[in-house]
């Protein structure tokens, strides 16, 4: 039997490689005949670094010290390829892991992932391709322009503060000493398609998980609209309603001012790791995530997965840190969360190693 892994991160427990090897080593303990074949996945997200990394022969990790989302300084790394792309990483700079527990809807910022897209420009890349997942913000992309070289300011011509909070003050911004893109250009690999604004924009949907309130939502959906209406007197064509505008907290839009391409994060991995030549001649594909919920439709990597292995004729298992009720399971052969394995959320994240062992023993017992 030849099963392909195909994890994506488990968010705050474990990055896709650890994940994708551990689920292989319970599945071995019961079928260690099975060939089992490993392509640890990432869609824009937490690992997408790591990912470029391991796929990418001679790739080089740069040393960055950012400003984090919580405005301390955070030691993070860029990826230098062999061919001059710079590939940076928002989940590392700015993203919500750097919070901890910790919640900061109106004040967090995308300062450090523009810092550190700065010093790859620096560095001299010739191309760059960003990571915009698993963002702490919803500032609309605004600190990283700042950091690039935009201006925001106030009625009283006075800098607005970092955040949404700072977004609200926006009276005019000036972005003519915005740096140019690298010849090569920029592409973004987005792990959402929603827009900027609106019932399935970035306030509406993925603040809650940021922190904000339902008044909130109101509140940052109107300043983000106000935010594109100021980005648009000085960019032509750009659209908030464009697929992944409302990724990053808005930070989607704000690279597709700058001038970048915003493509599906998890299918550009996908080339990278040749996910669909390993898919090919596979008798079972697993895939999974941290949380597999509603959202996982809308670009995540299990939906990826699914499309491509089942199109293909390959039945696909899901394995995850839970499983929302919100959650569509019907298309999957197995649907495991280490959730239930374990018996709380609280189990299953303090030794997910264990827990997704557990779930590779539980596939191969049932002849997946």
């Amino acid at each position: 039997m030849s099963v392909v892994v195909a994890l994506d991160s488990f968010k705050g427990s474990l990055p896709a490689a650890a994940a994708s090897a551990a689920f292989a080593d319970g599945w071995r303990e019961v079928d260690p005949a099975a060939k089992l074949i490993l392509r640890p996945m990432a869609d824009g997200g937490e690992g997408t670094l790591d990912a470029f990394a391991a796929a990418v022969p001679g790739a080089e990790r740069r040393p960055v010290r950012v400003r984090g989302p919580r405005g301390t300084l955070v030691d993070a790394e860029w990826l230098l390829l062999p061919d001059g792309t710079g590939v940076v990483e928002l989940a590392s700079t700015s993203g919500i892991e750097l919070l901890g527990e910790d919640r900061l809807p109106w004040d967090a910022d995308t300062t450090g992932f523009g810092q550190a897209i700065a010093a790859a420009l620096d560095a001299g890349v010739s191309r760059l391709v960003l990571g915009i997942g698993s963002s702490a913000s919803t500032d609309g992309g605004s600190g990283m322009l700042r950091a690039l070289g935009a201006r925001m300011v106030d009625a009283d011509g006075r800098d607005v503060p970092a955040g949404a909070r700072g977004l609200a003050a926006v009276s005019a911004i000036d972005l003519t000493r915005l740096r140019a893109l690298p010849v090569g250009g920029v592409t973004v690999l987005s792990d959402v398609t929603n827009p900027l604004t609106g019932p399935s924009g970035a306030a509406a949907v993925f603040g809650p998980q940021k922190g904000l309130t339902s008044a909130d939502i109101v509140v940052v959906d109107g300043v983000l609209e106000r935010y594109a209406a100021c980005i648009a007197r000085h960019v032509d064509g750009v659209d908030p309603l464009l697929a992944g505008a409302g990724a990053a907290g808005g930070s989607g839009f704000a690279l597709a001012a700058w001038g970048a391409e915003l493509v599906r994060g998890a299918e550009r991995v996908a080339d990278l790791v040749d996910l669909a030549g390993a898919v090919a001649a596979a008798s079972l594909v697993v895939t999974g995530e941290g949380s597999f919920d509603g959202q996982s439709a809308a670009g995540k990597v299990p939906a990826f997965v699914h499309g491509l292995a089942g199109g293909r004729g390959v039945p696909v298992a899901v394995v995850a840190g839970r499983i929302g009720t919100d959650a569509d399971t019907s298309g999957f052969a197995h649907a495991v969360s280490l959730t239930e394995l374990a018996g709380s959320a609280e189990a299953s994240m303090a030794d997910p190693v264990r827990w997704l062992q557990d779930a590779g023993r539980s596939l191969a017992r049932h002849g997946a």
